[in-house]
């Protein structure tokens, strides 16, 4: 429950005004109960003729508004039955009764009403926050993380905090509100039959919330065992050329099955212990009705108790209003301790921490003015180290290639450029300045990528081009489209630039989808360049076509280059080769063939 109480105050706070009405509400349908059940003690009293009282009306005011409310009451029912009869009378307050449930149910149905804002607004909000969390989280946080279970804690998780903690957040703020209403009363009732009571409540929860504390561990187990089964399914999807072309697809189908099967066991069993709830309480609300029937029943026949039958009676209508509200309670909390296992998982990536953060007092970053320099730069993935003392000057109009086996680093270092990882040891400058000393936004404004797969979206040409540009216009996109050489083939498909491209681009071959990814490029402007191997997947024709692009994407920019096909490179001014995450040899292409080594070693692979 205190997990439930900490979740209330990170997200409710914003909707405290419907939550005050919900309470409202709640409260008038408590007050309501009690006196349209207290209509059943005259009704008996007249019908078994045990109270042959003479009431006189008292004025408003004069004596404990208890005994006034009382008095009168009973005068009114005195005069009615005085002047029209005990059946008259009757039928007086049963239309009462039906009156007073009326107004009930109406104030329960605005209490409901108004808890819908909270429910919706506090998922919603969830939701929210935690894709905000993914685009804000480093890159490296999701190296070690399934696909398919952050989008399982998005999707599955948030849907199972929706279904049980919100959905029993009426019954939290109703229940309480109700039964501590009937305690009231039936302490004014009699205080030794309510004494008896409370010690038997307490019994029944402890025993029903030891279930719900099981329920919650078996919870935290299928919600992980779904993000396995997400996983796997993504998986599936994103390799199924791969799986058919290698006749996997009973090796996958069984691994599927086995951990469908996990899953089934797992819901099977929460399901089980979920649907124990229910039984459980009858079982245990019936029992305590019981003894609390046997026991004021004693008192009454013994004459040791101050409560009248019709009193009695009235005291057990009360306590059987209590025993719903402590079932659904309970219910409330078996699926509370379901949803705070969500809860829990979907806090692993809203209580990450974000390495890249911004410094309290930023530096003005407007562009490059001299040069960009990594000074005895080190880094690793978890133990395993990547980059080792990397020294290099980039000078602003400047194209440096990285080349060099897979493995040595080249992706590495230029990732570390716009601080999608953090440097471990060293610094990366930018006209002298540490890049740490700015807004990280700031500092990838300046820069454009350029990747070896192009990642486009599910959205137009026009869109894709001006991904991350606000407010561009058609004439600068089509600019765009026209210097990376992909203006024809747009213009050439169904829409033109309207034209829906496809889940990361699939209705275009290689070649398209890295000129769109050229043209988003040269749209945004950017000062600085970075390519990753931008052609190397690509056919001969394509590559053409694409070089063309980069060609007049680089002019008068600064650009770092990574390269395998090396006759890309050649004009480059400087040309750095990495082994093992050091620069070993660096210089021109001419310069680096006269050295006859390592360079020459890949030109000379190459070439053969």
């Amino acid at each position: 429950m205190k997990g439930f109480l900490l979740l209330l105050r990170r997200f409710v706070p914003p909707y405290k005004h419907y939550l005050a009405l919900n309470v409202i509400f709640n409260l008038l349908t408590a007050l309501l109960t009690l006196f349209s059940f207290a209509l059943i003690i005259p009704i008996l009293e007249m019908l078994f003729g045990l109270n042959t009282a003479h009431y006189e009306f008292i004025p408003w005011g004069n004596g404990k508004i208890n005994e006034v409310v009382v008095n009168n009451f009973y005068y009114s029912v005195q005069c009615i039955i005085g002047r029209y009869g005990q059946s008259t009378a009757l039928a007086a307050i049963a239309v009462a009764l039906v009156l007073m449930t009326g107004l009930k149910t109406g104030c329960a149905y605005l209490s409901a009403f108004f808890m819908i804002p909270i429910r919706t607004g506090v998922v919603r909000d969830i939701r929210n926050r935690i894709y905000t969390k993914i685009t804000a989280l480093p890159i490296g946080f999701f190296t070690n993380e399934r696909k398919g279970d952050v989008m399982a804690r998005m999707s599955g998780d948030v849907t199972e905090v929706e279904n049980s903690i919100m959905s029993s957040l009426d019954m939290m703020f109703k229940n309480p509100i109700m039964i501590l209403a009937c305690l009231t009363m039936m302490i004014l009732l009699s205080w030794q039959l309510t004494v008896f009571v409370l010690i038997l409540l307490p019994i029944a929860g402890a025993i029903m919330g030891g279930v719900g504390k099981r329920l919650k561990r078996v919870s935290l187990e299928g919600q992980n065992q779904w993000g396995i089964l997400l996983s796997n399914i993504e998986e599936t999807i994103g390799g199924l050329r791969i799986v058919k072309a290698f006749n996997a697809e009973n090796k996958v189908r069984r691994r599927f099955e086995d951990e469908n099967e996990t899953y089934r066991s797992i819901i099977t069993r929460m399901q089980r212990r979920y649907e124990l709830a229910h039984p459980m309480s009858e079982l245990l609300g019936t029992a305590t009705i019981a003894i609390v029937l046997w026991f004021g029943g004693t008192l009454i026949i013994n004459g040791t108790s101050h409560i009248t039958a019709p009193k009695f009676i009235y005291y057990m209508v009360i306590f059987y209003s209590i025993i719903n509200p402590a079932k659904d309670l309970s219910k409330a909390s078996y699926a509370i301790q379901r949803g705070m296992a969500s809860m829990q998982r979907i806090d692993r990536i809203l209580n990450a921490r974000n390495t890249i953060t911004d410094p309290e007092t930023p530096k003005p970053l407007d562009g490059l003015n001299t040069a960009i320099a990594f000074r005895d730069v080190c880094f690793r993935y978890g133990e395993t180290p990547v980059l080792s003392d990397i020294n290099l000057e980039i000078r602003r109009g400047q194209t440096v290639a990285l080349v060099g086996q897979s493995g040595s680093g080249k992706t590495t270092l230029a990732d570390l450029l716009p601080r999608f990882y953090e440097v471990e040891k060293g610094s990366i400058t930018i006209d002298g300045t540490d890049i740490r000393h700015f807004r990280v936004a700031d500092l990838r404004a300046l820069m454009g990528n350029v990747n070896q797969e192009a990642i486009l979206f599910n959205d137009t040409f026009r869109n894709n081009i001006a991904f991350g540009v606000d407010n561009a216009t058609p004439e600068q996109v089509e600019q765009a489209a026209r210097i990376a050489n992909a203006y024809d083939f747009i213009i050439a498909s169904e829409h033109g630039f309207d034209t829906n491209i496809g889940d990361r681009g699939c209705k275009l071959s290689g070649g398209q989808r890295q000129r769109i990814s050229i043209a988003r490029a040269i749209l945004k402007n950017p000062p600085i360049l970075i390519l990753d191997e931008a052609t190397s997947a690509l056919d001969t024709e394509s590559e053409h076509l694409v070089q063309q692009a980069l060609d007049n994407l680089m002019h008068g920019r600064t650009t770092l280059v990574i390269a395998h096909r090396l006759s890309t490179i050649r004009n480059a001014d400087l040309i750095c080769v990495m082994q093992d995450g050091r620069i070993v040899e660096r210089g021109t292409h001419e310069q680096l063939l006269a050295l006859g080594g390592a360079y020459k070693h890949l030109v000379e692979m190459q070439s053969f």
